[in-house]
């Protein structure tokens, strides 16, 4: 099964990188890295996660980040890659 990485869960990565960049230098490296391990699991275990919003989500296992995906024509499909710190109203008007 392929992955796919739409352009809005690019922006989310690159916006997270920056805040994990502005804490301590190489946070931000380690914050990539950790979240494409994550996302290349879809390729493995795509569709198995719970339903929230619409989507499938992907808790990660090093940040408080959910990968929010669908399965489309058998790829796993990556929209958003959100901070769960972020009020729970922020991220359902997000992912509408």
């Amino acid at each position: 099964m392929k992955v796919r990485i739409l352009g809005t869960a690019v922006e989310d990565l690159a916006s997270a990188r920056e805040f994990y960049d502005s804490q301590e230098i190489g946070i931000g490296d380690y914050f990539i890295d950790s979240l494409f391990s994550d996302i290349d699991s879809l390729g493995l275990y795509g569709g198995i996660h719970r339903v929230k919003h619409g989507f499938l989500r992907l808790l990660s296992k090093r940040f408080p980040y959910a990968i929010y995906y669908k399965m489309i024509d058998g790829d796993a499909v990556v929209f958003r890659v959100l901070d769960c710190r972020q009020d729970p109203q922020s991220i359902r008007k997000v992912l509408e």
